[in-house]
């Protein structure tokens, strides 16, 4: 007798183990004979390593229930009693339409929905990855959080049918991701109160999952958000849980990521020598982690990203020269898919040249961002820098030509938001 290769695929793309797919069938049996099952882990062993290719009539009919198929779907012979003839299909079309205006109102028709597998995770994962690479070319916007929150819906329907406790974990780590990419969206956007309600959802989904990184991201968002509603202690908690979370002791990329972000929270609060210290701590880590395949929503991070960071940490701090170099570091490095960083990282640059007393690059700098974003409306939070930048230029250099050029650029580029 051969491995049972049938059922070992239908197994995988529930993503069954052993012990479960036994729970099921006892959890079945018991609601077909109203007695506690006696299928173990070694009976499904023998079902799967081919031992037993005719199981017993109530074995049979759990499976069907379970994995929503006959037997002979699964590499099984079906017991005698269990065996059907083919039924004609115009017959049963002709049986259907004269009991449906009877039956129907007597007894309610219920419909089987087909078990969950990894196969639907996969495919809601590629539309989330769509989203991601959406918003690293152009940041948020409105219709990428509406998507977020319509892939959101899909998986949580999902959520609704037969499945097992891996496929239940990651439908309701897909569910956290595409609410964080839209909590992400409307930080961009700058509508905060929205970010907030959003992340809050995150949370929960991501409590659910038990995923580790879920939970990393879903930190690195309030992170954000916090600094943006200008609650500095809120945003050192929470790159402080970042930091702490299983994800960053477990593995040095994601322990970067935490340092990094207590770095921020740190130059906030204007305490130079912490920001100093953890920014250290996320250039030490990073050279540390392994080169492995993580989630999809962290390749945006790495030594090109860290250096940005790292831009804005001195930037904040009044050490522009170190800023220009790290914001040329990082430029020299994040693939050019990355727009939105890429607009990001030279804002920074352009201010640190700006402070340095150098306005005229800085203003040709600066108007670099238009063009890395090639026509695309700018994002709220990268519309605050350029704010930023312009009100600068104005209070340094207010009457030079190279000024007013930029008055008039910027009033073009600003129309298309």
């Amino acid at each position: 007798m051969g491995e049972n290769l049938a059922l070992k695929g239908r197994m995988d793309e529930l993503g069954l183990t052993q012990d479960e797919l036994a729970y099921k069938l006892n959890d079945v049996l018991w609601d077909i004979t109203g007695r506690p099952g006696d299928v173990s882990a070694r009976t499904v062993r023998n079902l799967l390593n081919g031992s037993s290719r005719r199981p017993i009539g109530r074995t049979c009919a759990a499976l069907e229930r379970v994995f929503g198929c006959p037997v002979e779907d699964l590499g099984f012979s079906a017991p005698r009693s269990m065996q059907h003839p083919p039924e004609d299909p115009v017959r049963r079309r002709e049986f259907l339409a004269s009991t449906t205006g009877s039956a129907a109102g007597a007894v309610p028709l219920v419909r089987q929905r087909r078990s969950v597998g990894m196969s639907d995770v996969q495919r809601a994962t590629a539309g989330m990855h769509a989203l991601i690479e959406a918003d690293d070319r152009h940041g948020g916007h409105k219709k990428l959080a509406a998507a977020a929150l319509e892939g959101r819906v899909e998986v949580l329907d999902l959520q609704q049918r037969n499945a097992s406790q891996r496929v239940r974990g990651a439908l309701y780590a897909l569910a956290a991701e595409f609410t964080t990419i839209a909590a992400w969206a409307y930080i961009d956007l700058r509508e905060l109160d929205e970010a907030q309600r959003h992340l809050h959802e995150a949370s929960t989904f991501a409590g659910l999952s038990q995923d580790p990184s879920t939970e990393m991201r879903v930190w690195m968002n309030q992170t954000m958000l916090a600094y943006q509603r200008k609650n500095w202690p809120e945003q050192l908690a929470a790159a402080q849980a970042a930091q702490a979370s299983t994800a960053a002791r477990r593995d040095p990329f994601f322990g970067s990521m935490g340092r990094v972000r207590v770095a921020l929270a740190c130059s906030t609060l204007d305490d130079a020598r912490a920001a100093q210290r953890s920014l250290g701590g996320a250039q030490e880590s990073l050279r540390k982690a392994a080169e492995e395949e993580r989630p999809r929503w962290t390749a945006f991070y790495g030594t090109a990203e860290l250096n940005h960071l790292a831009a804005i940490i001195m930037n904040r701090g009044g050490k522009h020269a170190e800023a220009e170099a790290m914001a040329h570091r990082a430029l020299g490095k994040i693939p050019p898919e990355f727009r939105r960083n890429r607009a990001l990282a030279t804002c920074q640059l352009a201010s640190a040249q700006l402070h340095q007393g150098e306005p005229e690059q800085a203003t040709r700098t600066a108007a670099d961002v238009f063009a890395i974003m090639d026509g695309a409306p700018l994002p709220g939070r990268m519309r605050t820098l350029v704010g930023d930048f312009h009100r600068d230029l104005f209070r340094l250099a207010p009457s030079t030509s190279y000024a007013r050029d930029w008055a008039d650029r910027m009033r073009d580029e600003w129309s298309r938001g």
